[in-house]
């Protein structure tokens, strides 16, 4: 049965990609979930060779999700939305309020996903200031949107943390496009387990394509992949780099409002490697030395100023910011507590958004009075920062690291096998 299918999925291929999706609707109604997954990984790479080629598809909209063209930073229409309902795996929705025009006023105390509709436009008044005519041009966007902070949900999964206590909550930053990395973490560290009763449970967050791609489409496909596994959530922004802040503000609402039971977060990128043993132990030391509160550990950066170099991906003109950072942890992957998350999204609240996320967090750190630990195994930048050395493909580092950043998903399925065969044999620091 699966030849045949597989061939029928080839076959239109070569027409379009539209009679695929509809291919795999009809294997949803008749509840082959056997085929599905080896289906998407398929339908993906024929979405992606179809887009290279610049091929025209045309498919039916999503059912059930509003979702617009609109997003990111690239102009004043980026940030016009229609209404949109957020779907769940509980098959039910979460309804627009009726009249709502402007963007909604944040409720701290909100039993749901409140921003349904926003018509957000642009702050007119800081074209009038000096330091918006001399600033970069590529940041005007940024600047004139920057107090829109909350989207519309396109998907979401308000019953994620409702299964009991959740010890550790793993949030997973990623894009749809990335869906090997998305399989490769849910194979490796982001397999939702329970270890000596702790339950780990796992997300990825997600905006919606960047403009020129095949918009449709890809939705589709996101959603197809939801409907498997059931641990996405998406807001209705454009997934660009200055758009992370976004995905990081709307997360800390997020888990205010459904996660109450959650202890810990871990927080990182889908190209990460994360040995959740050793993150598993960190945890219990800290909960031992009753250093719980106020825990936000990770790979510290101090005394760091904005780079000036305009090539930079993360450059930053001093019109927008002229002084030191302040510490904060790099956003491969980081830890912290959830009485830490909850006093982080209040104070997130009265600070301007700021285009990098992980210096957006460090400046709500520093706002709270709590300064970012330096764990020496967290590695953001890798084992060590020259690219090409043994040391970086050394399985038995990252047998005794916590974090370690950059894997393609290719390589984090071999090391994550290495480490965790019982034949490795690493040596051992001993005193006599």
């Amino acid at each position: 049965m699966f030849y045949t299918l597989g061939r029928t999925v080839v076959k239109h291929y070569e027409g379009s990609l539209g009679a695929a999706l509809t291919a795999m609707d009809h294997c949803f109604r008749r509840k082959r979930v056997g085929l599905l997954k080896p289906l998407l990984s398929l339908s993906l790479v024929f979405a992606s060779f179809l887009m290279i080629h610049k091929l025209k598809v045309s498919e039916k909209d999503a059912v059930g999700v509003k979702h617009m063209r609109g997003a990111g930073w690239c102009g004043s229409e980026c940030f016009s939305f229609k209404k949109a309902v957020a779907k769940s795996s509980l098959g039910s929705s979460e309804a627009p309020v009726p009249g709502a025009d402007a963007q909604r006023a944040s409720n701290r105390t909100s039993a749901t996903w409140d921003a349904q509709v926003l018509n957000c436009s642009e702050d007119a008044s800081v074209r009038t200031q000096d330091w918006f005519r001399r600033l970069d041009p590529r940041f005007h966007q940024f600047v004139l949107h920057r107090h829109c902070r909350y989207f519309p949900m396109i998907i979401n999964h308000p019953e994620k943390c409702a299964d009991g206590d959740v010890h550790l909550l793993m949030v997973v930053k990623s894009v749809i496009e990335q869906h090997d990395r998305r399989e490769a973490v849910r194979k490796t560290w982001g397999k939702e387990h329970t270890v000596d009763g702790k339950k780990i449970r796992t997300l990825f967050l997600l905006g919606s394509p960047t403009t020129g791609k095949d918009t449709k489409n890809l939705q589709k496909l996101i959603e197809y992949e939801d409907q498997i596994y059931g641990d996405i959530l998406q807001w209705d922004f454009m997934d660009t780099f200055f758009n992370l802040t976004l995905k990081e503000v709307n997360f800390l609402k997020w888990f205010n409002i459904y996660c109450p039971g959650v202890q810990f977060i871990f927080k990182g990128d889908d190209d990460v490697f994360v040995n959740t043993h050793n993150l598993l132990e960190l945890i219990g030391f800290k909960v031992e030395e009753r250093k719980e509160a106020d825990l936000f550990v990770g790979d510290t950066i101090s005394k760091a100023i904005p780079i000036r170099n305009r090539q930079s991906k993360y450059y930053i003109p001093k019109e927008l910011y002229d002084k030191p950072y302040p510490p904060y942890v790099g956003g491969g992957g980081f830890l912290m507590s959830s009485q830490l998350a909850r006093r982080l999204f209040v104070v997130s609240e009265d600070l301007e958004l700021y285009p990098i996320d992980d210096v957006f967090l460090g400046m709500c750190l520093q706002k709270l009075n709590v300064a970012p630990e330096l764990h020496p195994g967290f590695r953001t930048f890798g084992i060590t920062r020259r690219r090409v050395s043994p040391m970086n493909s050394e399985p038995c580092f990252y047998k005794n690291l916590i974090v370690v950043h950059k894997l393609s998903a290719q390589e984090l399925l071999k090391m994550w096998s290495v480490v965790h065969n019982e034949d490795l044999i690493c040596a051992r620091k001993t005193s006599i």
